[in-house]
Formats: C-alpha cells, sequence, structure tokens
C-alpha cells in the first residue's frame, strides 16, 4: 500500500501540464524515432540530452523516459507496412506483419501491436511500481556463468527460426558470431579479424547490418521486380476483428511476461527477447506451419515483449544503477548529470522524482497508445506513394540513420555491402534471421564465457554447478529437442496444407 500511495504522490507531479507536456512531446518524438530505419532511441536521447539542460531533472527524463519507450512503439509501423525494422527489436515483427499487409491485414497488424505494446508496457510499469526491490534482488544473482547458459538458451532459436534447412541455418548462424568477433576483443582490447583496417577496430555496428540486410535488401528486391508500390492490398481497418483479439490475447501475455523478466537483466535488451517470445508463441501454437505467413500471434507477442522489456529495464536502473540496455546507459548519463545516483537511495532521497518519472510512463504510453492508432492512416498512405518516389527516401532515411549511430562513413558501407548481401540471400533462399542473432548474441556469449572461465580457476564444471545456469543449459537441451520435433510436425503439417516454408 505505501507504493500505491507513492504513486498517486507521483501522479500528482506527472499530471503537471509541464511534466504532462513532456510525456507527450517524449513519446511524440519517440514514435517518430523508432519509424525511421537506424535512428534508433540511444542515438535521439544522446543528441536530445544537452538540449534538456534547460529543463528540470523531472522534466527532463520524463521526456528522454518517454522518447525511449515510444521507439519501442514506433518501429513496428515501418516493420509491418514496409518490412523494415526501424529497430533492431522489430526484426521478428516483420516475420508476419509484412505479410498479413500484403494480405490486406496491415491495419489489424498495426493495431494488436499497438494494443499489444501498450497491455505490456503497463504491466511493466505496475511491477515496476509494486515490485522493483524484489527482482532486482533477483538480478544481482546473475553472474557469468548464468548470462553464457542464458546466451546459450536465447541460440536454441536459431533452429527453430531458420527456414526450412537447418544446414543453412547452421551456417548462417556461425557466419553471424564470426562477423561478431571483428574489432577489439572484449577481454584482449586486441585487434582480430581487422587485417590491418584501423577502421575495423570499433567492430561492425549491429543497425549498420540490420539496415543493410533489411531497408537496402528490400529496396534492391523491389527495383528488381519494378514495383509499383510497396503495399500489394488495401491495409484494412486499424481495428482487429474479436477472433483478432482472441487469438492474439495469450500471445499478448507470454509474450509481455517472458519480455519483462529477461528485461530485469543487465544486457538482454528488446533485440534478445523479441526474437525468444516470437519463438516460444511459434512453439506454443497448434498450427506453427502459419507462422511466417501472416500469423498475427507472431506480431503481438513480440511487440509485447518488446515494451515490457523496455519498462522493465527501469528497475534495475533505478534501483542498482545498472542499465540493462543502450538507451538507459545514456539515460543514465542524463540522470548523472543531473546529480542523481541511481540506487537504494534514490527513492529514499528523491522519492518525488522517481514516482514523479514512474507515474509518467503509465501516461506517456496511453499517448502512445492514443498516436499510433489514429495514425495508422499515416502510415498507410506511405505505401500509396509510388516506389520510384519512395525508394530513394528509403534509401537516404537508411544512409542517415545508419551515419548518425557513430557518425563513421564506414558505417554507410557496412549497410551497402549487406545490402548487396542480403539480395542475394534472399534470391537464393538463405535465411537471414540466423545471422542476426548470432551477430547480436556472439559478443555477449564471448564475453561472459571467458568471464566465466577466469572467475572458475580452471573449474570447467562451473556452469553445472551453480543452479541457475544448470537450469538454463538444461532448458536449452529440452528447447533443442523441441525445436526439431517441431520442425518435423511443422514440415508434415505444411505438406498437408499447402504452404511453403519461410
Amino acid at each position: 500500500m505505501d507504493a500505491l500511495h507513492m504513486l498517486l504522490s507521483g501522479f500528482s507531479f506527472a499530471l503537471q501540464p509541464g511534466n504532462l507536456l513532456m510525456a507527450a512531446i517524449g513519446a511524440f518524438v519517440g514514435t517518430m524515432v523508432g519509424v525511421l530505419p537506424g535512428l534508433g532511441p540511444t542515438s535521439a536521447i544522446a543528441i536530445l540530452l544537452p538540449l534538456t539542460a534547460v529543463l528540470s531533472p523531472t522534466k527532463a527524463i520524463i521526456m528522454l523516459a518517454g522518447i525511449y519507450y515510444g521507439a519501442m512503439y514506433g518501429g513496428s509501423s515501418t516493420a509491418i507496412l514496409l518490412n523494415i525494422p526501424g529497430e533492431v527489436a522489430s526484426v521478428p515483427t516483420c516475420l508476419d506483419g509484412y505479410p498479413m499487409a500484403q494480405q490486406g491485414r496491415g491495419g489489424p497488424a498495426l493495431g494488436i501491436a499497438a494494443i499489444g505494446s501498450f497491455i505490456a508496457g503497463i504491466f511493466g510499469v505496475v511491477a515496476l511500481t509494486f515490485f522493483a526491490p524484489m527482482f532486482a534482488s533477483q538480478a544481482l544473482k546473475f553472474g557469468p556463468p548464468e548470462y553464457f547458459a542464458l546466451m546459450l538458451l536465447a541460440l536454441t532459436i536459431v533452429i527453430s527460426l531458420g527456414g526450412a534447412s537447418i544446414s543453412k541455418a547452421l551456417v548462417m548462424g556461425f557466419l553471424g558470431y564470426l562477423l561478431s568477433l571483428i574489432g577489439l576483443g572484449s577481454m584482449t582490447n586486441l585487434p582480430r579479424l581487422t587485417f590491418g583496417c584501423k577502421p575495423l577496430w570499433g567492430g561492425l555496428d549491429v543497425i549498420s547490418v540490420v539496415i543493410g540486410l533489411f531497408a537496402i535488401t528490400e529496396v534492391l528486391t523491389g527495383i528488381e521486380e519494378k514495383k509499383v508500390a510497396i503495399s500489394m492490398g488495401n491495409i484494412g481497418s486499424v481495428f482487429p476483428t474479436l477472433n483478432d483479439l482472441r487469438k492474439s490475447a495469450m500471445s499478448i501475455f507470454r509474450g509481455g511476461a517472458l519480455g519483462f523478466f529477461m528485461g530485469l537483466l543487465p544486457g538482454c535488451a528488446p533485440a534478445v527477447t523479441t526474437f525468444l517470445a516470437y519463438d516460444l508463441e511459434k512453439k506454443c501454437s497448434k498450427t506453427p506451419e502459419r507462422f511466417g505467413h501472416g500469423a498475427i500471434e507472431g506480431v503481438a507477442a513480440p511487440e509485447s515483449a518488446n515494451n515490457a522489456t523496455s519498462s522493465a529495464g527501469f528497475i534495475p536502473l533505478f534501483a542498482l544503477g545498472i542499465p540493462a540496455s543502450p538507451p538507459l546507459a545514456v539515460l543514465l548519463g542524463g540522470l548523472m548529470i543531473y546529480g542523481l545516483t541511481p540506487g537504494p537511495l534514490l527513492f529514499q532521497q528523491n522519492g518525488n522524482f522517481v514516482w514523479a518519472v514512474i507515474a509518467s510512463m503509465f501516461i506517456g504510453n496511453a499517448v502512445c497508445l492514443v498516436l499510433n492508432l489514429p495514425l495508422v492512416g499515416f502510415w498507410a498512405k506511405i505505401t500509396r506513394i509510388p516506389y520510384g518516389i519512395l525508394a530513394p527516401i528509403i534509401l537516404l532515411i537508411s544512409i542517415v540513420g545508419t551515419y548518425t549511430i557513430r557518425n563513421n562513413m564506414l558505417d554507410i558501407l557496412v549497410a551497402l555491402i549487406f545490402g548487396v548481401i542480403g539480395y542475394f540471400l534472399n534470391k537464393f533462399n538463405w535465411p537471414v534471421v540466423p545471422f542476426i542473432i548470432c551477430f547480436i548474441l556472439g559478443p555477449m556469449l564471448e564475453k561472459s564465457l571467458i568471464q566465466s572461465f577466469a572467475m572458475a580457476y580452471d573449474n570447467h564444471l562451473i556452469f553445472f554447478q551453480r543452479p541457475i545456469s544448470l537450469t538454463l543449459i538444461v532448458l536449452s537441451g529440452v528447447f533443442l529437442i523441441v525445436s526439431i520435433k517441431l520442425r518435423r510436425r511443422t514440415k508434415s503439417s505444411i505438406a498437408s496444407s499447402g504452404f511453403e516454408e519461410m
């Protein structure tokens, strides 16, 4: 009840006109940022951070937080309508969202994405309100062995998201991991796989790779197919049918719950949890063959996980001072600039600030929902633009978004190269998703493995002697077996239904 009392006190601050305006501005700017390929919440927060110097700490952090979770909403729009993810976390949404748009059901896809994001976001903020200390203390139990086992568990989804060929999935996964090693070693700080090229010391930026494999590849494919417009059908009504809501209800719940609990772990960003949520939903479905062909559950689950992870990340940030993702790391810098030190004392010494920010997140999520549903018509109009006009705009936005991440011309070159590579991968039916998953998880897997061996003192059984890591390793084995069996069942279902596999 004490938390409820403090939350009500926070609303008295958050509903003040100035704070309310900052929440609305942050949510709107975040949504627009999420739509633009490459220009994610990290860049937006970093760019706007100096401009918040004229604001009070409460107003500034409320606006920056709104940008963060607003971007999580916005990333689904172009993923669904254009097959171009605004953020890495929106990649799983493309798998079923874009086929729905091609079938004339882009409206319901965007609607369920907004509704799922809203429900999961509110769930995350409620949990943040009442259970922050307990969940934060549990996150402290995760050491390097537990993180290695967790990454191992995440890698099992490569099998189920690898398309028709396991061998192709494994090859693409290995290549993704290999390219993730380019740059300075995470522990040795020595260059590797750079071939004497100093610009590669910083490694390949994941945003550049994703923009190349999706945005630029989509443009090249459209040019080859001589598209007249992006959309191949009517968008349809923005409001999902009762049947859509029924199908998506448990998907939203599962995705939100998974996203929230995974979001408590530092380093487990939405880019990881959305893939896990999509894979979980495919495993839970009685008709997994529909996934990749316009299953609305394949949109609801990752979008719910996306926003739940974003909300959950504020728990270790506020309670422990540990940022769970790059945007929150920039936000941590903003807190420090204003003289606010995150940790257990933050709630005691700056209670009004903390609870005002938490209350503003309820308001911001509602603003995002109100913004997204009416703006579906606007995003739908994008698909009516002739492809000859839209393709150069997509290329320009992609290049600008790529450059703004690190202000590095090499990132533009990387995006263009991967755009060509993605075009040929798509042409010859090589799966891209396993590559992206292993590229994202590779550095985290390597770092946790090296740290585990360093603390083990030649005890290679350390992963099996710690209860949490042992449990995660066992689950990895179970999920791997389930994935293989699921593939066999899916193939038989596809053979009888006439579908072609992803």
